[in-house]
């Protein structure tokens, strides 16, 4: 068995790394912190230029038709960089369009890989403690959206938006323009400086083809969760990375605090939380890009990135002491990140509800189940 990358995700990984590396400098991201801009536009220009925008929308959409496994290098070079561009939503709500959305899903499709328009995600309702507030229900040849969708990112900037929405069937993937007429939206910022905003509808009119079918939703949610997760997993590196330097440097009583026992559980408590993260997610890229069944890969995978993201986030800012909340020094911009991304489709606990109620349900668990001697049992 060959676990190694091909050479052409090895070339992916290594482009975005010196891209993320370069454009997102301590200095970029310092002066991007009071830009007031919604998010790093030099930065997504060049995401553009290099294809990394579109590498999981098809090829008939004009995108690299590529799986999440090359997906995954790219957003974990993004966390360790913490460049604030949308490429998870962007590629993961186009690929949906075009696998999901007819015609003119590919249309859209097309239009976002090439750049010319931004596609939005939010499925965060099926974690919400107050659950789904968007309703959609059928009127004549088409539906009609009612309710909201609270902290969308980049919900002002984007001219398209999947949402999840309660219907008669179940919740269902919605695309919505968001350029029409008649939609509230009430901006804000979060705590990793990401832009959002609320999104209000009202009697707003949908297509027949904008309520996409129900396998729709699965489909995209499994692969968004394992881009959080991507995410999660290079902001955490990269965290404890600075923070082994820090510790290193730094000297309390002629020694370097590196030496201190707690300071060395605390980095080898972190070492095994990002370690047990990547172990799982590389397993749900795996049988995503397998065509495998993966709902409960990709809960156990947000659990763990949000209990990293917790975990590390912490510790790394315990060890830095005093400089730790210093905002000119850098080191609290991913636990910033971590904290965004640990409610982004549902905190730990949510997720571990939602795990416990799929493994209530289901008695066969594990990769021998995906054998064709088990499918008969």
């Amino acid at each position: 068995m060959d676990f190694q990358l091909s050479e052409d995700q090895r070339a992916i990984a290594e482009m975005a790394g010196s891209l993320f590396a370069d454009l997102c400098t301590d200095d970029r991201l310092r002066a991007f912190d009071t830009s007031g801009e919604a998010f790093m536009a030099d930065l997504w220009e060049k995401c553009v230029e290099t294809g990394l925008h579109a590498l999981a929308v098809p090829e008939e959409a004009g995108g690299s038709g590529l799986g999440m496994t090359d997906l995954m290098l790219v957003l974990e070079a993004q966390g360790r960089g913490i460049g604030s561009v949308p490429l998870w939503r962007n590629q993961l709500g186009a690929a949906t369009l075009a696998r999901f959305g007819g015609a003119e899903g590919v249309e859209l499709a097309t239009a976002a890989a090439e750049g010319t328009q931004m596609i939005t995600v939010s499925v965060d309702g099926a974690a919400r403690a107050l659950g789904i507030a968007l309703r959609a229900r059928r009127e004549g040849d088409g539906w009609r959206l009612d309710g909201s969708v609270h902290a969308v990112s980049l919900g002002a900037e984007s001219s398209r938006a999947l949402l999840l929405a309660d219907t008669d069937d179940g919740p269902r993937l919605v695309s919505v323009d968001l350029r029409a007429d008649g939609i509230e939206k009430v901006g804000g910022v979060l705590m990793n400086r990401e832009a959002i905003a609320d999104l209000s509808f009202s009697a707003h009119k949908l297509a027949s083809a904008d309520v996409l079918p129900e396998a729709a939703l699965d489909w995209l949610e499994q692969r968004a969760l394992a881009a959080v997760g991507a995410l999660q997993l290079g902001v955490s590196s990269e965290q404890v990375k600075r923070t082994v330097a820090y510790v290193n440097e730094r000297r309390q009583f002629d020694r370097a605090i590196a030496t201190f026992q707690a300071v060395q559980m605390s980095m080898a408590d972190s070492h095994i939380a990002i370690e047990a993260l990547r172990s799982a997610l590389w397993n749900l890229v795996y049988r995503l890009d397998a065509g495998l069944p993966s709902p409960s890969e990709a809960l156990a995978v947000k659990y763990l990135a949000a209990e990293c993201g917790h975990l590390v986030g912490h510790k790394a800012q315990h060890v830095h002491g005093g400089i730790g909340v210093d905002l000119t020094y850098p080191i609290h911009r991913y636990l910033y990140w971590s904290r965004a991304l640990g409610i982004t489709l549902g905190g730990s606990a949510a997720t571990l509800e939602r795990l416990g109620d799929w493994l209530a349900n289901n008695d066969k668990l594990g990769w021998k189940y995906d054998l064709e001697e088990q499918q008969a049992l």
